[in-house]
């Protein structure tokens, strides 16, 4: 390595977005390209959003001048979007609102992956603390806190369901003081696995110290519909992630958000760079905002896909395959040793490439998008194809 850069950067692997093939590398295979692999929408945005996004391109976005360094008019449309979710119908079937979300509760990112950078360095950095998460689970959690040399603590997760192992996550925020632990990092629902917070899970994480940040990445959050933005009034440690590149189909635009107490919002936009979301993004974003129930009506296909997957995959008496909270279907091999099971996993993933189907091999395990139906049904075909064959 070049000798002005931190040592301890050559001991680390850098994210690898498309491990089964990138985007700008098709599959070996004559068939069709099924990209399941990053849990994205199967669906672009439809013809018309296209035409009023390039018409605004062309006739109210200055690309000369910078883009909104607030975000004021994306935040408060994120705002009144999560009030939605967080009303509750009270006896009498009047919805009223809890406490409500405001604009000042949001803090936007080029991606969640920017605001979970932003949260590393208002909470661990210097080192005041390391982070704690529950493996298998994402891995730009650790990948960020290691490029900026924060320790990072694991935990695992029970192997027949994939909660998180409260007794061992107590044991090791106990042991690990120098640094402490300033950060729990959690998936409701998880990924790669696809399952939600337990109510024990919830009950653990309301019992953390107020000086330890609570990160609740509420991803796939529309495909759950299980929030807890409904709890953030209770506690100012807790934040929560979402992200405009799943069910709203804005995955290259980069947008995530946050939801949280308004200090801990205000640190956010302290510690983010200036005019971190082009334009052309919060305009995306707005507009997909405005037109949510348009885009969010493929959600019902993509549960019901969902269940014809899993119910599909079932039928092969080698595959152990959970179920699922998210738009992703996670499953493994059955095998008594563990490194025969994951040598079968990156045959497996192989094999679909060359058919056709890009899969993720992570986790110690296989996660396959839930993509269109035509997408799903070549995919369950390939690996019919694959287990008749072995």
């Amino acid at each position: 390595m070049l000798p002005f850069i931190r040592k301890d950067l050559a001991e680390l692997t850098a994210y690898t977005p498309h491990p089964g093939g990138t985007s700008g590398e098709p599959a070996h295979s004559e068939n069709a390209i099924d990209r399941l692999d990053t849990n994205e929408c199967p669906y672009d945005l439809p013809e018309e959003l296209k035409k009023k996004l390039a018409w605004t391109y062309q006739q109210l976005i200055e690309t000369n001048r910078y883009p909104d360094g607030g975000h004021a008019a994306l935040k408060e449309a994120i705002a009144q979007y999560v009030n939605e979710s967080i009303t509750i119908p009270p006896l009498g079937g009047v919805t009223l609102p809890k406490t409500a979300i405001k604009g000042d509760n949001i803090s936007v990112g080029n991606g969640s992956d920017e605001l979970i950078r932003s949260l590393l360095i208002a909470t661990c950095l210097g080192g005041q603390g390391s982070i704690l998460v529950a493996n298998p689970t994402f891995s730009m959690y650790g990948i960020i806190a290691q490029t900026l040399g924060i320790p990072v603590v694991s935990v695992q997760r029970k192997e027949e369901n994939f909660e998180i192992d409260i007794e061992a996550a107590k044991k090791a925020i106990d042991q690990n003081q120098n640094p402490p632990v300033r950060a729990v990092f959690v998936v409701h629902p998880n990924s790669p696995t696809a399952n939600a917070l337990t109510p024990d899970e919830i009950e653990w994480l309301s019992s953390l110290p107020e000086q330890i940040l609570v990160v609740i990445d509420e991803a796939y959050f529309e495909f759950s519909q299980n929030t807890l933005a409904d709890q953030l009034h209770h506690h100012p440690n807790w934040i929560i992630l979402r992200t405009f590149s799943k069910a709203f189909r804005l995955a290259s635009m980069r947008v995530g958000y946050a939801i949280a107490h308004p200090e801990l919002a205000a640190a956010l936009e302290k510690i983010r760079l200036p005019y971190n979301l082009p334009s052309f993004s919060q305009t995306a974003a707005e507009l997909a905002l405005a037109q949510r129930q348009l885009l969010l009506a493929t959600i019902p296909e993509t549960l019901s896909e969902r269940t014809k997957l899993i119910a599909a995959l079932t039928q092969h008496q080698k595959l152990q395959v959970w179920s699922s909270a998210a738009n992703f279907v996670y499953l493994r091999v059955k095998a008594g040793d563990r490194n025969l099971a994951e040598q079968e996993h990156k045959q497996i993933m192989q094999q679909l490439k060359a058919k056709g189907s890009l899969i993720r091999h992570t986790g110690g395990g296989l996660r396959i998008t839930v993509g269109s139906p035509e997408e799903n049904q070549r995919t369950v075909d390939r690996i019919g194809e694959i287990f008749d064959n072995s």
